[in-house]
């Protein structure tokens, strides 16, 4: 369902507020007489934003009447983006640039803002600095060094080098915090973790650099920001650093993980454009997660940032409406909920119930008898139930798709079916079972448990075994000693 994310660029790209203008003055030894592009990183992608005339003595310009926002801009000629480190776009959008096509980075001159000249001297110290640490990086890198006082020496003279990079970037930062430079150095710094202090008991305290990590870290990375958005590869994107912190430092559980979201959108919030970006970054994270059962949180943030009205100011009706209609889909016959019965005829047209399974499991097995996959998934499944119906106390509930009880019946006996099979159109209820259940592809696979709640879903039949196994071994160590 990724497609209902292709329109979120073209909504989340505005203007800035504040509408100055902008001026870019360029003169590059070494180019004439050609057409320059100037271009923007946003998200995983590129774009171009305007266009100029290179003269005869290599000068151009790019200009307009409303600011550019803000973030990082390369060139573009002959399609090929040239001095791909790229500026700096800040508060000050009227200056001029001069530099050689030889070495633009080495050679070039910023007239006019301490942004650009501040983000170039960057480039070239930290350059230095590599070529000055480079021999005692082949000494640490060399396997077959037995010299540990080569090493240690190695070490010690890595870590000069590094404190000098640390030392002059942390007086850009300390000097001239607003300048997008600054903004960029210390959105890269990692976090210092102090190490754990001691219990009363006098043991250490064992999730205190986790809880402090997760407290922490976004203290370096402003997540109103919009200037972050728009950021090469190199530099730690928006929706990477979102992923990893909830990914990483969270338990895979729905109410937690739409918690640490919630937090997220609260930092998000001050701009309207970070906000919608995190709103839609995390939305499309959880629409089809690679985790069985937090695409509940897809369906919360639907609910709280988009039913509620909260995204009206930049989301239109028929986007809300894909939403809408996806978050419905998902809601239905959700993990840790109870399942909703099923009542439905089998091949001899008798009323078979869902409810009237009595097994510590039961597999609900959403199917279509002209399937392709459904031929090659159901002789599996039929191996897996007669090995383990006894071993796990289960039963199938089978629904075929097609309203056809003459290809119901030829089924059956192909695949050598012995559980419950019915046929899903011939039912007795109000509402078809796809307003039910979420199965609108084939073979859809459900686990219930014998209090009839949703234990999983979309599982694939190679992995029912398995899952299974895990889970009887999760519920025995949930309950309490002595117990049965």
């Amino acid at each position: 369902m990724r497609f209902l994310f292709s329109i979120i660029l073209a909504l989340v790209i505005q203007t800035a507020f504040g509408q100055t203008g902008y001026k870019l003055d360029f003169k590059i030894k070494g180019w004439k007489d050609t057409t320059v592009y100037l271009g923007y990183y946003f998200g995983e992608s590129t774009f171009l934003k305007d266009t100029a005339r290179v003269n005869s003595k290599g000068e151009f310009t790019f200009d307009g009447k409303k600011n550019l926002d803000q973030g990082m801009y390369f060139l573009v000629l002959n399609k090929t983006r040239v001095f791909p480190e790229g500026f700096v776009i800040g508060n000050n959008q009227h200056f001029k640039m001069e530099t050689s096509s030889d070495d633009y980075i080495k050679d070039m001159v910023v007239k006019g803002d301490d942004d650009n000249k501040l983000f170039f001297e960057n480039l070239l110290f930290t350059a230095d600095r590599l070529r000055e640490a480079e021999p005692f990086k082949k000494v640490l890198q060399d396997t077959t060094l037995k010299d540990e006082q080569k090493k240690k020496q190695a070490r010690e003279g890595f870590s000069k080098v590094n404190d000098k990079v640390m030392a002059y970037q942390n007086n850009i930062i300390g000097q001239y915090p607003t300048t997008l430079t600054a903004r960029i150095l210390k959105a890269v710094r990692p976090i210092e973790i102090p190490d754990p202090p001691k219990k009363a008991n006098g043991n250490i305290d064992s999730s205190f650099q986790l809880k402090y990590y997760r407290q922490h870290f976004f203290d370096n990375y402003d997540l109103s920001d919009d200037a972050f958005l728009r950021m090469p590869k190199q530099f730690p994107s928006y929706q990477d650093k979102v992923k990893e912190y909830l990914e990483k430092l969270f338990l895979p559980q729905p109410d937690t993980i739409t918690k640490a979201i919630d937090g997220l959108v609260a930092k998000a919030k001050k701009n309207p454009e970070t906000y919608k970006y995190m709103v839609s970054t995390c939305a499309y994270l959880y629409q089809a997660p690679s985790i069985m059962g937090l695409d509940e949180v897809f369906v919360n943030i639907y609910t709280k940032y988009f039913a509620s009205g909260e995204m009206d100011y930049w989301a239109n009706a028929q986007y809300k409406k894909n939403l809408k209609e996806y978050a419905d889909k998902l809601s239905r016959a959700q993990i840790g909920h109870t399942a909703p019965n099923l009542l439905m005829q089998d091949q001899n047209l008798q009323p078979r119930s869902l409810y009237d399974i009595k097994k510590k499991y039961t597999i609900i097995y959403f199917f279509d008898p002209d399937c392709g996959h459904c031929r090659q998934e159901s002789p599996k499944l039929v191996d897996f139930y007669n090995k383990n119906k006894t071993k796990y106390d289960l039963e199938v509930f089978a629904v075929s798709s097609d309203t056809s009880l003459q290809k119901l019946k030829n089924y059956i006996k192909e695949m050598k079916m012995t559980w419950i099979t019915v046929d899903g159109p011939r039912s007795y209820l109000k509402e078809h079972y796809t307003k039910l259940y979420y199965a609108e592809t084939f073979p859809t696979i459900y686990i219930l448990d014998d209090k009839r709640k949703v234990i999983a879903r979309k599982l694939p039949v190679e992995k029912l075994d398995e899952f299974l196994s895990n889970y009887e071994k999760f519920q025995k160590r949930k309950q309490p000693a002595g117990s049965k």
